[in-house]
């Protein structure tokens, strides 16, 4: 059983029912409960970096994620957002602390914005090597929604990348705990191997 984080934030809906089109049961909760019983945990996310921290906080489930994701080692994967809270801070607005699971930093992607427009939106190629997150992919096209990236302290910890007027980190790595800038809900079958390849971990 896979738990999906439900924090009040982000597009939990269409994630849920791409897992039930793959034959995976899914739960969409914030009952530390059910993430202790659950195989893997799902972390998607839309919006600002801090309504994301804030509604974490909230909920009450940063204790019990902590718990399943850095003591149990339990397969953690963040989604956009998801994957952007997962870093020390995010510089968006005033600025705001994350979960520091993997050391780094979001900050706007650097790019020329008289010629590439931000949100950096649509389809885009993903460039990635022989890693199981990635494996039996034909296709390296994935659906983009967003302005913010994470840059990683180590660099070792980005496993994908993607350009749009700058090279960012498409997907990371540290352990047991992935994150995607991209949506795979939202990127057909591309997508949904990327989801079946997590939920083989």
């Amino acid at each position: 059983m896979i738990a999906i984080v439900d924090y009040g934030v982000g597009n939990v809906r269409s994630v849920a029912n791409t897992l039930a089109l793959l034959g995976a049961s899914s739960v969409l909760t914030k009952n530390p409960e059910d993430f202790a019983h659950a195989t893997h945990i799902i972390f998607p996310g839309v919006g600002a970096f801090e309504d994301g921290m804030d509604g974490l906080r909230k909920s009450g489930v940063i204790k019990a994620l902590t718990h399943e994701v850095q003591k149990t080692k339990k397969p953690f994967l963040g989604i956009c957002l998801g994957m952007q809270l997962l870093t020390d801070r995010g510089e968006e607005g005033t600025g705001a602390a994350g979960l520091g699971w993997v050391a780094g930093t979001t900050r706007r992607l650097r790019v020329d914005e008289s010629m590439y427009r931000l949100p950096h939106i649509g389809w885009n190629d993903v460039t990635f090597g022989d890693h199981p997150l990635f494996a039996n992919i034909d296709g390296r096209d994935f659906y983009f929604v967003h302005s913010y990236v994470v840059e990683p302290t180590d660099m070792r910890h980005i496993i994908g990348t993607c350009e749009y007027g700058a090279q960012f980190a498409a997907a990371v790595q540290r352990d047991n705990i992935f994150g995607v800038q991209f949506h795979p809900e939202k990127s057909q079958k591309s997508g949904q191997q990327l989801l079946r390849n997590f939920i083989n971990m």
